[in-house]
């Protein structure tokens, strides 16, 4: 569950420095929310956090 947090937290600061940083507006960046948002609760979100838990795995094992 750690991880989750953690990544929310992570694209979160990111949707936010993106904000102030003016490259994104608020309009594109709250559509895209609630993208995420809608998008949760169909029955494609099991298979996208294997996606985004599997490709983590794998950044996690590369060895520099």
């Amino acid at each position: 569950m750690s991880l989750n947090i953690s990544l929310v937290l992570l694209l979160g600061i990111v949707v936010v420095v993106l904000l102030r940083a003016g490259s994104l507006k608020a309009g594109p960046a709250v559509v895209s929310v609630l993208f995420g948002f809608f998008l949760a609760s169909t029955s494609m979100a099991p298979d996208i956090g294997r996606l985004v838990s599997s490709a983590v795995d794998m950044i996690g094992q590369i060895r520099l």
